[in-house]
């Protein structure tokens, strides 16, 4: 499969997320379950941008290590959801978000548009 349907691929899965995101905004659902989930859409927008650039991304949750592979210079509150892959599942709390809610989702839904960008261009060449 081309480098742009892979990635396409993963941004479907990155677009349930934000709207469980976004359903999640009113602070009934949990810090935890919100972190994880911002977690999971960053680390599967990075790894959409390194598939488009036709390299395999690495079987990794390290945000820092897959902004780095993708080239990507994030805000340092969208690396600091890193603790939500893991530490904040299993282990006790609190583990409060580095940003409101919304900023967050902000960011995520931006990414996500710049990368379903790339994926048209690349589908076009």
């Amino acid at each position: 499969m081309p480098p742009a349907e892979d990635a396409a691929l993963l941004l479907v899965i990155v677009q349930r997320h934000l709207v469980a995101l976004q359903l999640g905004l009113d602070g009934v659902f949990p810090e935890e379950e919100w972190g994880f989930l911002a977690q999971q859409a960053l680390e599967k927008l990075l790894k959409a941008q390194i598939v488009l650039a036709n390299q395999r991304p690495p079987r990794s949750h390290d945000l820092a290590e897959l902004a780095d592979l993708a080239g990507s210079d994030l805000p340092a509150d969208l690396l600091d959801l890193q603790v939500f892959a893991v530490e904040a599942r299993y282990e006790e709390g609190p583990f409060p978000l580095p940003a409101s809610r919304e900023v967050l989702l902000g960011w995520l839904q931006a990414l996500l548009e710049e990368k379903e960008a790339a994926v048209r261009r690349a589908r076009e060449s």
